[in-house]
């Protein structure tokens, strides 16, 4: 079922471009782990390739600690903003100081492989970042937040903080998930050339990386949300994949 109307009192150019949680793919249980733990097994990939349940559950209660009962402000720069797979309250533009988007984390599965990997977009320090903020209500947040543990701490490559973020209608605490600096797929700092050359050629079960790349760019812009390191990556990469 579609986002009630008040969602968007704030966002109303939103209506009708986001994908409600019932019909996201991204809102999944245990068994899309039982099926990639079995694939892991077939293929090879090394050990500590996901996040234990025990430890994932862990990081939830105590980054969440205290705050079950109160309405939960989450952060989106990526995926999140167009596909929440939770259910939400009130969405706004946003801006996060001190943050950006990057392509600065190894992607070895699903567009990518261990031999070709690929990259993925993370939030990295330094400069700001546009998005949006959306809010999900007090009785749910202790369901909610256990889909949204499972896909963006599906590995471990985050780590979730609280951080102030601006909104028009004024400044918000906000559950945001950076990129974990201590994480083996941390790749920071790659050259422009670097990062388009691994995004244009890797494939993966998924799809090609590009595509993951050029559905991010677009649905930016369908979004009115600017950012021109994420074009010019784009510009780049997409010669050569249309060369690859």
């Amino acid at each position: 079922m579609p986002f009630p109307d008040h969602v968007f009192r704030h966002t109303p150019t939103l209506r009708d471009r986001l994908t409600p949680p019932d019909a996201s793919e991204m809102r999944f249980g245990y068994d899309r782990f039982d099926e990639l733990d079995q694939r892991a097994l077939a293929e090879g990939w090394p050990d500590g390739w996901r996040m234990d349940h025990d430890a994932r559950e862990e990081n939830r209660q105590k980054v969440l600690a205290g705050r079950m009962d109160s309405d939960l402000w989450v952060f989106a720069y990526g995926s999140l903003i167009w596909d929440p797979a939770v259910t939400v309250e009130e969405y706004r533009y946003a801006t996060l100081p001190g943050w950006h988007r990057s392509f600065c984390m190894r992607l070895e599965s699903g567009r990518g492989t261990h031999e070709c990997p690929g990259l993925m977009a993370a939030l990295d320090q330094g400069g700001s970042c546009a998005g949006l903020a959306f809010r999900i209500a007090a009785p749910v947040v202790d369901e909610e937040t256990q889909y949204m543990w499972r896909r963006e701490m599906f590995a471990g490559t985050y780590r979730p903080e609280f951080m102030q973020v601006a909104t028009p209608q004024g400044p918000v605490e906000a559950l945001v998930f950076v990129i974990d600096p201590t994480n083996r797929r941390y790749t920071p700092d790659l050259p422009l050339d670097v990062s388009a050359e691994m995004i244009g050629t890797a494939e993966g079960t998924l799809g090609t990386n590009f595509a993951y790349l050029d559905s991010l760019i677009h649905n930016l812009a369908d979004l009115g949300i600017v950012d021109e390191a994420m074009q010019a990556l784009h510009a780049r990469a997409r010669m050569i994949a249309a060369t690859d």
